[in-house]
């Protein structure tokens, strides 16, 4: 597949953002990039709740989320196509900037 018929994810605001509820829409095994797992072992399955911790780049075009899986004790890049909102997503402020550095806790995470 060329790039040509993909859109190119950055030239638009994220559509989840840090401390957005994610729910995975695919099982994914571990790659050989996860230390202390087993190549092959399932560290997310599908239907799995977690909290998006930040937002990155991949090849100049694409989001990735960092999604944390606290039950899974996993935190796993994901792409925007492999997550759904879990619930409703909160208010937009359109003029934040895309790419912008937050810090969420779980502390705060169990508070919400």
């Amino acid at each position: 597949m060329s790039t040509d018929d993909r859109e190119i994810e950055v030239y638009r605001q994220p559509l989840y953002l840090p401390g957005d509820k994610v729910m995975s829409r695919k099982q994914v095994k571990n790659d050989g990039t996860m230390p202390g797992r087993e190549i092959g072992e399932i560290v997310v399955k599908k239907g799995d709740v977690g909290y998006v911790r930040d937002i990155g780049t991949f090849l100049g075009q694409f989001y990735i989320y960092a999604v944390d899986y606290l039950e899974r004790g996993a935190i796993v890049g994901m792409r925007e196509a492999e997550i759904v909102p879990a619930e409703a997503l909160g208010p937009r402020d359109n003029d934040r900037p895309a790419l912008q550095s937050h810090i969420v806790t779980r502390e705060m995470l169990q508070k919400a």
